[in-house]
């Protein structure tokens, strides 16, 4: 089974603003809004290929109760945990005319150590050997500084395969608890490393540097539009980006974890991981909003994948 772990889950709205300009007047097009968080974007993705897991996390207030009704009408399954406030509301603005994405995102609720770790114990009793679990995005204000680490030693130590999708200190303290697998991207990776990566070469060699320091199997590192390195200790594999319309790019990442998680459950090699990993986060970037995309353009864009080993 698939655990996707979201400590600050966001109702998301998407609007669309055509020359947004600051200190004036907007007029907003289009709007969607959308259940969201990373790990909750995950599960949505898993549905989308054909997989299954289990959403957990913090929710709060009627915000939160309407992510979890959401939530259950797409027919996924959540073990949520409600706690006092509201969980926040994260606004996405794209502007068609200028090409941006611009995030307003709300801090969300305060949580105690001891929420927390009686969420964990709960996750705990459900996972086994094998389970896959997924670990990523914000975690709310309250929460201590090694979380993550904590949260990956211990699902880890039950013979949990874990993945982490963060940056900062989280992936700097997470990393250190040894996950299965990391996803950063090479803004991130260059942040983690403390100079700028440019060539994928470098990126390459930092990845295995990340692997060998910490005991981490996997590491994909994404590039956006030029595409991605997936790295093991026997062979790396740099996947070119897709070229697709461009809906929104909010949740790409994401989509690329769940297909990651999804193909690791399945057993999948490294080479159909890059084409399931690449063709997703392409068709999940031709969608507004953070929907889903169907799997039947998941599909369609699979053949047109390219990779090489290096």
């Amino acid at each position: 089974m698939i655990y996707t772990v979201t400590l600050n889950p966001a109702l998301d709205k998407t609007v669309e603003i055509p020359s947004l300009t600051v200190d004036s007047v907007n007029r907003i097009t289009t709007m969607r809004t959308d259940p969201g968080g990373k790990g909750i974007n995950v599960s949505k993705v898993i549905d989308k290929l054909g997989g299954k897991s289990i959403a957990i996390g913090i929710l709060g207030g009627d915000t939160g109760r309407s992510i979890q009704t959401a939530l259950k009408r797409m027919g996924l399954e959540t073990d949520f945990c409600f706690v006092e406030g509201e969980t926040r509301t994260n606004m996405k603005v794209i502007d068609p005319v200028n090409h941006t994405n611009t995030d307003i995102n709300e801090p969300g609720v305060t949580v105690s150590k001891e929420i927390l770790d009686a969420l964990l114990d709960d996750l705990l009793e459900k996972i086994s050997e094998g389970d896959i679990v997924v670990i990523s995005g914000s975690m709310p204000k309250g929460s201590p500084e090694d979380t993550y680490y904590v949260w990956t030693k211990a699902c880890r130590e039950k013979g949990a395969k874990v993945i982490l999708d963060a940056d900062g200190a989280l992936f700097a303290t997470g990393v250190k608890a040894s996950p299965y697998l990391v996803k950063p991207n090479n803004h991130e990776l260059s942040r983690f490393a403390g100079r700028k990566l440019e060539t994928v070469e470098e990126l390459e060699a930092e990845a295995k540097k990340l692997m060998k320091d910490y005991g981490i199997k996997k590491v994909v590192v994404s590039m956006g539009g030029d595409g991605a390195l997936y790295v093991t200790e026997e062979k790396t594999i740099y996947a070119e980006g897709l070229k697709v319309p461009v809906g929104s790019t909010v949740g790409a990442g994401d989509s690329v974890v769940a297909a990651l998680a999804f193909a690791e459950e399945n057993g999948s090699s490294l080479e159909d991981t890059a084409r399931l990993s690449t063709a997703t986060g392409g068709a999940n970037v031709m969608c507004s909003g953070t929907q889903a995309a169907e799997y039947e353009v998941i599909e369609s864009l699979m053949p047109k994948v390219v990779f090489r080993t290096l």
